[in-house]
């Protein structure tokens, strides 16, 4: 056997076996990353101190490792964005619906607005409004039992102007209460970072977490 021909079959031999590693790994940009690092690793030994094989392997098992997470990572960003479109059709569902959502702020205009706070215990209640001028309006809700508690919040008799205002329900010990607004599910959409929000009159855009209840369709 000659010498090129000998030299012919060694290179046939180490690109066979690059690519049985590359179609191991499946091919990938990764995994042709690693044959090519391995290749050179192997070439580029010391004769005298070779590299002992054990370490070869638990680079392959890392890479496969990594590989493992990267899939499921894919298969999980995948289901995310199935689950976000069936709740979205759900949701869809329910468009002209009322829903109660756990709101800070409400935007009030000629209408009524209703809400709602859930005691555990009995309390004297007053309802806090504090608009954009950082002027507080104050309304005495009476003393209740523990339960849901509901009031209406008018802003004709309350001399308020059309705006957003901030909304607080506290106790005589200045404990906050989670206040729970009532509005009309206008729409549903999905925003350009792939969330659903929701539009509810009165509130504008809000989580689908900030719904606490459906009540159904206004009578």
């Amino acid at each position: 056997m000659s010498l090129i021909t000998s030299s012919t079959q060694a290179a046939s031999q180490k690109d066979s076996g690059t690519d049985a590693i590359t179609q191991a790994l499946g091919g990938t940009e990764l995994g042709q990353m690693f044959t090519k690092l391995l290749v050179a690793q192997v070439q580029y030994q010391d004769p005298l101190e070779p590299t002992d094989s054990s370490t070869f392997i638990t680079q392959l098992t890392q890479l496969s490792q990594t590989e493992s997470l990267q899939s499921l990572q894919s298969q999980l960003s995948t289901q995310s964005s199935i689950l976000d479109s069936l709740q979205t059709m759900q949701l869809g569902s329910q468009v002209g619906s009322q829903v109660m959502v756990h709101a800070s702020s409400v935007l009030l205009e000629s209408s009524p607005v209703r809400a709602m706070v859930n005691l555990e215990a009995g309390a004297q209640l007053q309802l806090q409004l504090t608009g954009a001028d950082g002027k507080l309006t104050t309304m005495d809700l009476g003393t209740h039992g523990s339960g849901d508690v509901a009031f209406a919040i008018d802003p004709h008799s309350l001399g308020l102007p059309a705006g957003r205002y901030d909304i607080a329900v506290v106790d005589a010990n200045d404990s906050r209460h989670a206040v729970e607004v009532v509005g009309r599910l206008d729409a549903v959409r999905l925003t350009a970072a792939g969330t659903v929000a929701l539009q509810v009159q009165g509130l504008g855009d809000v989580s689908p977490t900030s719904i606490s209840r459906f009540a159904g369709q206004a009578a």
